[in-house]
């Protein structure tokens, strides 16, 4: 046995629980300080793996693939250091993006793990963040995305974008400006304290938040089709609607981006958005019928 491969077998006994939880060395000094010490694969050694894991499965081969490229996870989940995560989870979600990459990596195509991977786990480790940086969510649609990984770098000094600033990002982005007004404010706002301290408690969020257990009748009513239309029977539902309502209803719904909104269907359709809505409230109600059925 070679010292790299000796090396790496060491690595896979000591690094297998880490590529899930990087705190299982103990500090995530004690892991970076492994996964830097684990020796970097020759083109060769890398088709090699890459082949018996295609051709036969072969999970020792992932398992070396992955080990020997954890360093590169450690050094790009760092460039997201900024948004108040714990380094050892952004390392975790980057792992997940890597593992992801070596499942599908073709050794024939002539392109290296490395530069394939970067983009699985950058868009892991993306992900994570915009489910965690916040409780309140500020980043949904693609164009949201998109700027609020670059408008910090974007912004200069930080200050407020004037106009001709705002104009120039949209371009160089290519979103509409008022979506990047839209992300500087979100960006912006500070975080606020649940509960008050005392004489601010009257004042403090807790005060004054609804309660959603204690939810309008229409509002539960909405919440439940929601829920029904997540389930199996949607596509048979579906077709039992005629073609406008069938299109507000995925219009509004069943939308990536976070669905059209009742005046942009009216707009659409030459009504009013009280008649989309209307449309809507019967389109539900049709296809409850159809899903209980």
């Amino acid at each position: 046995m070679t010292q790299q491969s000796h090396a790496l077998a060491l690595s896979n006994t000591s690094l297998a629980m880490a590529i899930s939880n990087p705190g299982a060395l103990g500090t995530i000094e004690a892991y970076v300080g492994a996964v830097n010490r684990v020796p970097l694969l020759t083109h060769e050694q890398e088709t090699e793996l890459g082949k018996r894991l295609r051709d036969h499965g072969d999970l020792d081969a992932a398992r070396q693939l992955i080990v020997s490229h954890l360093r590169l996870v450690v050094s790009i989940s760092r460039q997201y250091l900024g948004y108040g995560l714990a380094h050892a989870d952004l390392i975790q979600e980057g792992n997940v993006g890597l593992m992801k990459a070596v499942k599908r990596f073709d050794p024939d195509r002539g392109v290296r793990l490395v530069s394939f991977a970067v983009h699985w786990i950058k868009a892991e480790i993306h992900e994570y963040i915009v489910r965690n940086w916040r409780l309140v969510k500020v980043a949904t649609t693609k164009a949201q995305r998109k700027l609020f990984f670059n408008l910090r770098r974007m912004r200069p000094d930080g200050q407020t974008l004037d106009t001709e600033q705002v104009d120039d990002i949209a371009r160089e982005l290519n979103v509409r400006p008022e979506d990047v007004s839209e992300m500087e404010v979100r960006l912006s706002g500070r975080e606020m304290a649940l509960e008050g301290q005392g004489d601010e408690d009257a004042y403090a969020p807790i005060a004054y938040l609804s309660d959603e257990g204690q939810q309008e009748p229409s509002q539960v009513l909405e919440r439940r089709s929601r829920d029904a239309l997540q389930g199996a029977g949607l596509a048979g539902a579906l077709e039992g609607l005629d073609a406008r309502s069938r299109r507000i209803v995925e219009a509004r719904w069943l939308q990536d981006d976070g669905g059209a909104t009742l005046h942009e269907l009216a707009q659409e359709f030459g009504v009013s958005a009280e008649r989309v809505r209307q449309i809507e409230a019967a389109a539900f109600k049709k296809m409850r019928v159809a899903l209980a059925a």
